[in-house]
């Protein structure tokens, strides 16, 4: 008897730690399902423009950002002499892909936004290129 009972408590540890592993598998992929997307945004400003990028987005930019669901996390200018006046790097963050297509796609077609633009580049053009990557933060990323 004392065979079977060891037989016995052998297969419930077994299972307990299966259903520990399992658990675990499963809340795991809950939270990369869940996981908020940061994107990461260069702009290249033509010649002279950065300046009106930088009172376009502050005047404007970020509120209309944070009306369309997009949160406004950090933005910087590169300290690289040669990009220093031509380039504005920033990370948005979004629920999901879908919800950052869904934001850019009501945040472009806002007309307070086309407003704003038209006015920033009544002397001209300031954005010559944009760089976008969205990404998820790592497993051992300190912010997540």
């Amino acid at each position: 008897m004392s065979r079977n009972v060891n037989w016995l408590i052998g297969i419930v540890v077994m299972a307990a730690v299966a259903g520990t592993f399992w658990a675990g598998q499963s809340a795991g992929e809950d939270k990369v399902k869940g996981e908020r997307v940061y994107e990461l945004r260069t702009y290249y400003c033509l010649p002279g423009r950065l300046e009106a990028l930088h009172k376009r987005f502050s005047d404007h930019t970020l509120k209309l950002f944070e009306k369309h669901g997009m949160k406004n996390e950090m933005y910087w200018t590169p300290t690289d002499p040669a990009k220093k006046d031509l380039v504005l790097i920033y990370v948005v963050s979004h629920d999901s892909p879908e919800a950052a297509e869904k934001s850019w796609k009501a945040f472009r077609s806002d007309p307070d936004w086309i407003k704003a633009r038209d006015a920033s580049e009544k002397d001209g053009k300031i954005v010559e290129k944009v760089e976008s990557v969205l990404m998820t933060a790592t497993g051992f990323s300190p912010k997540k």
